[in-house]
This record gives C-alpha cells, structure tokens and sequence, in this order.
C-alpha cells in the first residue's frame, strides 16, 4: 500500500465528538471530509441528525451531507459507490480522505473490503411488506437470512426490509451475497471516540438533546411530517418517531424528552457493539483526553 491509498476512519457513538476531532484532523492535513452516516445523509435532517452547520464545518469540505430526498430509494450500495469516487479523486489529488460517522455498515461495505450486491428497490414487494408488522418482518428475515437478522435490530424495519427485499431478488442469503473482495483498496487507519466512563457520555447524550430541543426540534419534527406524511424513515428517525406520541396527545413533553434521551442512549450502545468488533480500531478516551490532542494523536500515526 502507498500514501495514496491511505484512508482515516474516525468512528464512535453519537455525542462522543466525531465532528469536531474530524474537522481537527482535516485542517491539519489539508484533507476533506466524507461523512458515514445513515440519517445525514438526508436532506431535511438536521436538528434531529445532529447535522453539522456550515460554521461547525470551519470551511472543510463535507461530502455525502444533504444530498437524497428522504423519500428517495438510496442504498448502503449507492453510498459506497459515491464514496468511493470521492476517496479516489482525493488519492488522485494526494490528500487522505477521512471518513467519519456512525453507521457501522457504511463503514463496513466502504472500508472493510465487503462487497455488495446491487439489488434495484422492488416497490411492490416494499408496499406488500410495510403491510406487516415489525415482529412478522423480523421473523421472515430469520427464515431468509438468520445470519443477517442477528446485525439488524428487531424494530429497524427499514433495513428488515431492505434485507428481505435483498434476499428474494437474488434468490440467496444476503449474507452469503456479501462477498470479501480478493485485494484491500485502501490502507485504512482506524480510531473510535469512546469514554470508559458510561455515564459520561450518557451524560452528554442527555445534554445535546436538551440542546437540539432549544434548537427547534419540535419544530423541525413537525415540518417534516407535513412535508412527507407518514414515511417509514420518520418513524425509524429518533428524534422524529417520539414527536409523532407527543403530537398525538400519546405521551407529554416530558415524556417525549425523556423517550429521545433514552432511545439515542440504546442507540449508542448498539453503534458500540458494532464497532467493537473491529479490532483494528485504537480508542480514545473523550472522558480524559481533549478533541486537539485526539487530533494530534491521529495526525502523528499518518
């Protein structure tokens, strides 16, 4: 591998200070930013994605923010096929790209050598699946696909039935479709944003929920559902799916902040457990060491 086929990953959980670390790392190398992240990548989301603002960006280069409808079909193929032309460009232009985010299975299919079938969306079986309740969409996906249930959560109906979908068009397990391609693109160099201390970074989530609430997300929430109806990925969205009880008169304010709190909370957890599975990632500890000097560390091993 050479210079120009390094890669910088910065992972971690929500709140633990990707953003800031990223743009850091980037200023110091000259370098531009391609963002990981599922909901992002949408435009619209903002308040509830914790969508970084053009002041927070410092005039570094964010790429894949804003840049689908949430009412378009888009893949975690479509991701790593733009992603991939834009870490290419940057190779080209002797710069490291540094790719930063939360959603492990961006990273996967992007940095970690997997491989994933191009499979258009088939509109009809997706309406005749939204039918179906979250449990009877779970338990199809285990018949299809045990390996791959095991990676989704039980209530993410969105990528339950994605992977269904997936499964029936190419008449296979999607597991067994996702192949490792014989030869690494990229030297990738991977750090993760964490705090040993749980309740330090819970602490944290609870604090920039109250933040996004004083930004306006009630408001956003609301907009958005005028704008789009009842979409799926609303209701998948924290952030918006709580608005939804509260705007029915389900739950109080109170209620919904808490609901926020608690489920972007469980949300960290699970962005944890997939990280860690990746050994090839050195943590930092955000509780004990400030964003400059994690910075540093990372520019030191470039």
């Amino acid at each position: 591998m050479t210079q120009n086929s390094k890669v910088i990953a910065i992972v971690g959980p929500t709140a633990s200070g990707k953003t800031s670390v990223s743009i850091k790392a980037a200023k110091a190398l000259n370098t531009e930013i391609i963002s990981a992240d599922s909901r992002q990548i949408y435009k619209d989301f903002n308040i509830a994605v914790a969508k970084p603002s053009e002041a927070e960006m410092q005039n570094v280069p964010h790429h894949m923010i804003g840049i689908v409808s949430p009412d378009e079909d888009y893949t975690v193929a479509n991701f790593a096929d733009e992603a991939g032309e834009i870490i290419q460009r940057l190779h080209r232009e002797n710069k490291i790209p540094i790719v930063v985010g939360g959603t492990g299975l961006y990273f996967r299919i992007l940095l970690e050598n997997f491989d994933m079938p191009r499979v258009e969306p088939n509109k009809e079986l997706r309406f005749e699946l939204s039918k179906l309740s979250a449990e009877e969409l779970y338990k199809i996906l285990q018949e299809l696909d045990p390996v791959i249930s095991e990676k989704i959560h039980p209530n993410n109906t969105v990528k339950i039935i994605r992977a269904i979908e997936v499964c029936k068009m190419l008449n296979m397990p999607m597991s067994e479709a996702q192949k490792i391609k014989e030869t690494p693109e990229y030297e990738v160099l991977w750090f993760g944003l964490n705090a040993k201390n749980r309740d330090f970074l819970y602490d944290r989530i609870n604090k920039r929920v109250d933040i996004m609430l004083e930004k306006g997300l009630e408001q956003e929430a609301r907009v958005m559902f005028e704008k789009y109806g009842n979409l799926q990925l609303l209701f998948d969205t924290i952030g918006y799916k709580e608005f939804f009880g509260y705007s029915n008169g389900q739950i109080s304010y109170d209620e919904m902040k808490d609901s926020i709190k608690q489920n972007t909370r469980r949300y960290a957890k699970r962005q944890l457990t997939w990280f860690r599975k990746n050994k090839e990632i050195t943590w930092f500890d955000i509780e004990t060491m400030p964003d400059d000097e994690i910075a540093e560390k990372i520019i030191s091993v470039v």
